[in-house]
């Protein structure tokens, strides 16, 4: 049995109404890093910027990653 990391950042940005370029500022990395991390196209994330993360969108880490299991088929 894996763990896979879903990332919601996505969706925690549209309940906040903020857009990905605002977000980057406020935070202060790359528009580009940002996207990377909504994808889950990362292999980590800095507890600092995941800390930001939560801070700017009002919210915890269990808000924007989620682990899912799956069995191997």
């Amino acid at each position: 049995m894996s763990v896979e990391i879903i990332v919601r950042l996505d969706v925690m940005m549209a309940r906040r109404k903020i857009r990905g370029r605002d977000l980057a500022a406020q935070i202060g990395i790359t528009e580009q890093n940002l996207s990377l991390l909504k994808s889950g196209k990362v292999k980590g994330v800095r507890f600092e910027t995941l800390a930001r993360l939560c801070a700017a969108l009002d919210c915890q880490p269990g808000d924007l990653l989620e682990a899912a299991s799956s069995s191997p088929g």
